[in-house]
């Protein structure tokens, strides 16, 4: 089933014309904001009012928003371009690639072990540094490892694409999800972590029992399912991965550590942007020493490292621009004002999960994280505060839209490369996936209804 679908730099302009149209046809108004007791800019409820007399935007805004919105957009986006710089020397130095073969190595024999250890390795990856992309080179080591072991291509994909999946949807303190809807929302970095880091448990336990169930029916009836799905029956070889030595060990120390000191300044020095990128180019610079790598070798690893997030950065800058097109057009709060009406009717636990509803239905058409939460955190901090939900929930309904639904978008990129490297047609994978997603939104729904109860902030 092959679907087209624009790029996404095309749906985010085409949004951007949206916007701009909106701001021609819909009443201008604003709601009043006052500051609350965090020292956060709030909506305050029924505050809501036209206004006239206002200029409407020309149609050259549309294309000055642009530089103004990556301006506008600038810490997140620096940001960004030095974690991926820093991942990439970490990476140059074959420690991650050594790690993840030798857990593959250890537990290539034992079915059981395998699938859940290798979903635990990929849920933190993908919880703590946002990792994705960087797995891809070893679905061929998936593919020969289940294979050899009856297991089918579906089964490995399932591993690695279900473990990422769970870790990016109750993501810990992924920078590319996490921190960035919380800066949108005027939430404090890696706040809320306690909840998230509960919800890990019972979405991991909902994800891995599906790829378990899944990959031991084929084991015992390799007739019942495609064992090979599509392309010649055969066992891939095996990539060429570097041993782990005590150097590797050295690299996963440092970074381990650099998280610990992440999270200890943001709760105990008020540390931000500046402060967490300052760490990710320092524990660059310090695995640069211990390791006595080249520095030039660095360098390019850095420099193409942060170029593989242009993309990002240029889906972030087209996302802000949608969001000061309605601002400046004075029609932000008119759209906020038209969805929360129905939201408030329905009560925060039913708004809530509205959130989570929307987000999963956004990220068909915005795969980015990052795009994502500056499309909709702009809309969704204020309806929160005007539906008795606290913005900490908006965000987790935002990671939850965002995160658990890429294991099923067909724009999904790594999802794509996943299945597109392990010869899986996309109808196939659809079928496999639908009864784990019907699961996760049913538990997701919960789990918002709860943090609702719980006053979760």
């Amino acid at each position: 089933m092959k679907i087209n679908v624009p790029h996404t730099l095309v749906l985010l302009f085409g949004m951007m014309v949206f916007a701009l149209l909106l701001t021609y046809t819909l009443p201008q108004g604003n709601f009043e904001t006052m500051l609350n007791a965090h020292g956060r800019n709030v909506v305050v409820p029924n505050s809501y009012h036209e206004i006239s007399g206002q200029a409407r935007l020309s149609i050259w805004s549309l294309f000055t928003v642009l530089p103004r919105a990556f301006a506008d957009s600038q810490d997140i986006i620096f940001f960004i371009f030095i974690i991926g710089g820093a991942l990439a020397v970490i990476k140059a130095t074959g420690a991650i690639d050594a790690f993840l073969g030798k857990m593959l190595e250890l537990f290539g024999s034992k079915p059981q072990i395998l699938i859940v250890i290798s979903m635990l390795v990929f849920s933190v990856g993908s919880s703590t540094l946002g990792m994705a992309e960087e797995f891809l080179p070893f679905i061929p080591v998936l593919l020969s490892l289940c294979m050899a072991m009856n297991m089918d291509a579906i089964a490995a994909a399932g591993i690695m694409v279900v473990g990422y999946g769970i870790g990016y949807g109750v993501a810990a303190i992924n920078p590319f999800t996490v921190m960035i809807a919380q800066e949108i929302a005027e939430v404090p970095p890696t706040s809320g972590l306690w909840y998230r880091l509960a919800l890990f448990v019972p979405f991991f336990l909902v994800g891995w029992h599906h790829v378990q169930r899944y990959a031991m029916k084929v084991r015992k009836n390799p007739g019942v399912v495609d064992r090979h799905t599509e392309g010649p029956e055969q066992v891939l070889p095996l990539v060429d991965y570097p041993r782990l030595t005590k150097l590797h060990l050295l690299v996963a120390g440092l970074t381990l550590a650099a998280l610990v000191l992440i999270i200890y300044g943001i709760s105990k020095w008020h540390w931000y942007l500046v402060e967490l990128g300052a760490v990710f180019f320092g524990l660059s610079v310090l695995v640069v020493l211990f390791t006595r790598m080249n520095p030039n070798t660095a360098a390019k690893a850095f420099g193409q490292g942060a170029g593989e997030l242009t993309m990002t950065a240029l889906l972030i800058g087209f996302a802000r621009s949608i969001a000061l097109l309605l601002e400046d057009g004075q029609v932000l709060h008119t759209i906020v004002h038209a969805l929360s009406i129905p939201l408030q009717k329905a009560g925060p636990e039913l708004a809530a999960v509205g959130m989570f509803w929307f987000q999963s239905l956004l990220n068909f058409f915005i795969p980015s994280g990052s795009g994502q939460a500056y499309v909709t955190m702009p809309l969704m901090s204020p309806i929160a505060d005007l539906t008795g939900v606290s913005r900490q929930i908006a965000v987790l309904a935002y990671q939850f839209g965002d995160g658990f639904t890429n294991m099923l978008v067909p724009t999904n990129a790594v999802l794509m490369g996943i299945i597109g490297i392990a010869g899986i047609s996309y109808d196939k994978w659809f079928k496999f996936i639908l009864p784990l997603m019907v699961k996760i939104w049913i538990i997701g729904s919960l789990a918002l209804v709860l943090a609702v109860w719980l006053g979760y902030k």
